[in-house]
């Protein structure tokens, strides 16, 4: 349908033509970016500072120019019919270039976005050393990992997490069984440009599971109008003799667009601060990421397609020392088909965005064969996994977005379809379809000194299990048939107090619908090494949560401070109830009230006339806590972070370098759940160089840095691990080259 209404749009022609310069001197810019987000299209200045844009719409839409050194500038811009002209003087600026927030659909600056909203490159979290991205994202403040050793990590925002943080890939909804504490991402960086990170409800957006918040990554762009690219990125971690590769190919035409990038990685065990090998903690991965887009002035769509296959190793204990790579029972073999599409349709008042998704997960786990004897004969299991999962979904999310002066307004329709089948020789959870539909209205309004934003929203969920086992045997799972539903309201204020300091303050409520494990499982779950079981009476969690940001910035210095109050009502958890099945212990959800609070604070310092030099520094914070005064498990514990970074340009060329120290220190976690140990203070200490070198006329990126520089033998509290006494990883040295073909 979509393809059949494009002609009516597409005959257009109206172009933006323009030059950028520098304020203090005059002199042109080159390489400068002239941006339209919500159109997703734009361009760079030539060596003259000019600039055309072609195929672009009528009417009035949000212009960013940005280039690293000046103050990142936005406007809205009304494009007439024909040619249209936009010349601009950029304002030198130490500051760090603010980027355009894409997980909230107005497509602000961060600075103008109502919510405050974390944003990550990863190629900044690649020159930080990060091995995998759920490692990369630990680096961001307020955000944790709960990890089963390297290869296998998933988001805490703010001590919450599984079920409760929504994961967003290509404009889709990750669904991967992440209710698991060792299912982890299921995604290669390779091919992601950035991460965005949305700490708090987000079910006005985003419906339910979003309740803790959002982790939001964003594709890798395609090339600019006329260019072809490529590269190839070789990585390598000495802890791990882990090594992996990725190359790129992207072609854009002025309507057409190609890219594709393929990448593989594989990393044997990974050695604690004291040189002992982590038994079965090594893993492997396959990733490809393809995309193909279709851009005219009044009508643009994109495909993009990511197959994922991992082989992840799950340490139990530590026994066989090698450097072997292929993973030793138990494993998880996983396989993800990521296909999205997202389509836009412009008006001349008016705008239209529908993006549709599918996922499928393919989830094996291999477990240890083991013999038994059954009427004096031996019998053992066969090769075949122990628990496999498929879990296929379809998601849809229409905005319509009309243009109301100052006002913009989205309303939208969002929902799921899903389908989970066992095939395995266990069943945990049961055969079982899911189908949510949410409706929504949200509004920003933009005044001279603030913005003001508010939203509501209406959910349903429908959760159909089926009978499994034999009534009467313990592993009996009964049929299951249960609705839920849930409004839900956001409102924020974000006011410039003076020309240096800004506020903003939002109230948001969210939910979160029980999940199928939650409320059905009955069997052991491996990876966990214990006997989990539902309860088929859960109440969907429902929160309220205040959170206030006072931000001061001027050419030099940069500091915030950011708090919130999170109450969780019918927050549901697991307990152990003491008993065993056979020989693992048996836990049961349960529901309580929680409460939640903390924040995160820091700054950055870059004093004049020394621009180069860079100082920074952040705290997070976060405590929970049951009604009945016990602490929630899994908080992580307080982070302090302070980094010393220099940054500088080779002479007269776009040649970058830089070098950094950061020392982080992780508090004593004492407030932990009665079933949990505590976790004492640990330092690491963190290094890296890198920058841009001339080999035969080519520019070529290099990252040499280390992690953990002196082996400190340690253990995280948010490792699954730490109840088998076993370390995390020890000094590792990453070495980055990034190659243009």
């Amino acid at each position: 349908m979509l393809w059949a209404l494009s002609p009516l749009y597409i005959f257009s022609q109206n172009t933006l033509t323009g030059t950028i310069t520098d304020s203090d001197s005059g002199a042109p810019l080159e390489q400068v970016s002239i941006y339209f987000p919500q159109l997703q299209n734009g361009t760079i200045t030539d060596e003259n500072g000019n600039y055309t844009l072609k195929n672009l719409p009528e009417g009035n839409y949000k212009l960013v120019v940005s280039y690293l050194g000046y103050e990142t500038y936005s406007i809205s811009f009304e494009i007439g019919t024909g040619n249209n002209v936009f010349d601009y003087q950029m304002v030198p600026s130490a500051i760090e270039m603010d980027e355009v927030v894409l997980s909230t659909p107005f497509h602000k600056l961060e600075r103008e976005n109502v919510m405050k909203v974390e944003q990550k490159s990863i190629a900044e979290l690649k020159s930080e050393g990060a091995m995998t991205l759920a490692d990369g994202i630990t680096r961001i403040p307020g955000v944790s990992s709960v990890s089963t050793g390297v290869g296998i990590g998933k988001p805490v925002i703010r001590g919450l997490s599984f079920n409760r943080v929504l994961v967003y890939t290509q404009g889709v909804r990750l669904e991967n069984q992440q209710f698991g504490g060792e299912h982890g991402l299921g995604l290669n960086d390779a091919g992601i440009s950035s991460i965005e990170v949305i700490k708090g409800p987000a079910s006005l957006l985003y419906g339910s599971d979003a309740l803790g918040g959002v982790l939001y990554l964003n594709p890798e762009n395609f090339e600019l109008a006329g260019k072809t690219s490529g590269d190839v990125n070789l990585n390598y971690f000495t802890n791990t003799l882990g090594y992996g590769t990725n190359a790129g190919f992207k072609t854009s035409g002025e309507k057409f667009k190609f890219l594709v990038r393929g990448a593989i990685a594989s990393n044997a065990d990974y050695e604690t601060g004291d040189g002992t090998s982590v038994t079965n903690s090594r893993f492997k991965e396959s990733d490809i990421k393809t995309g193909f887009a279709y851009q005219a002035a009044k009508f643009k769509t994109e495909l993009r397609y990511n197959y994922n296959l991992s082989k992840l190793g799950i340490p139990e204990e530590i026994g066989v020392q090698n450097n072997d790579r292929d993973p030793l029972l138990p494993y998880q073999e996983i396989f993800t088909h990521i296909l999205s599409s997202k389509n836009n349709f412009f008006f001349k008042k008016s705008s239209l965005e529908a993006t549709f998704g599918y996922i499928f997960n393919d989830r094996k786990e291999f477990e240890e064969e083991h013999d038994h004897e059954e009427e004096g004969e031996e019998e053992e299991h066969g090769e075949g996994p122990s628990l496999h999962m498929e879990l296929s979904t379809f998601n849809y999310n229409i905005h319509y977005n009309p243009q109301w002066g100052k006002t913009t307004t989205i309303f939208g329709i969002q929902g799921m379809s899903q389908k989970n089948e066992n095939f395995g020789e266990e069943v945990l959870i049961p055969n079982a379809t899911t189908n949510d539909f949410g409706v929504l209205a949200t509004s920003h309004i933009h005044f001279t000194k603030s913005d003001f934003q508010w939203g509501l929203r209406y959910d349903v969920r429908a959760i159909k299990g089926d009978e499994s086992g034999v009534q009467g045997e313990e592993t009996y799972i009964a049929a299951i048939d249960r609705n839920f539903n849930s409004f839900n309201a956001a409102v924020g204020y974000r006011v410039d107090v003076t020309d240096n300091i800004l506020a903003r303050l939002n109230l948001a409520s969210g939910f979160r619908a029980p999940n199928l494990a939650e409320l059905t499982s009955n069997g052991l779950h491996s990876g966990a090494n214990r006997v989990e079981i539902g309860n088929p009476d859960l109440k969907s969690e429902r929160n309220f949560q205040i959170d206030l940001a006072l931000e001061y910035g001027n050419k030099h210095v940069e500091a915030y401070i950011n708090g919130f109050y999170n109450g969780v009502s019918d927050y549901i958890y697991l307990q152990p109830t003491g008993e065993f099945r056979d020989t693992d212990p048996i836990y049961i959800f349960q529901q309580q009230n929680a409460t939640l609070y903390g924040g995160e604070f820091g700054f950055h310092i870059h004093p004049h006339p020394i621009d180069w030099l860079h100082l920074e520094s952040s705290y997070d914070i976060v405590y929970g806590q049951l009604e009945n005064d016990t602490n929630l498990p899994l908080m992580p514990a307080n982070k302090w972070t302070n980094t010393f970074r220099v940054e500088w340009n080779k002479k007269d060329t776009q040649y970058r370098c830089y070098a950094f120290v950061t020392l982080q220190t992780f508090f004593d976690q004492n407030k932990v759940a009665v079933f949990e140990t505590k976790t004492p203070r640990y330092n690491l200490f963190n290094v890296g160089v890198g920058g841009d070198i001339k080999i035969f006329d080519h520019k070529i990126g290099y990252k040499i840095s280390g992690n953990n520089l002196f082996d400190k033998n340690y253990i995280s509290h948010l490792s699954r691990l730490k109840t088998d006494g076993i370390a995390n990883i020890g000094r590792n040295v990453a070495f980055n080259l990034s190659i243009p073909l």
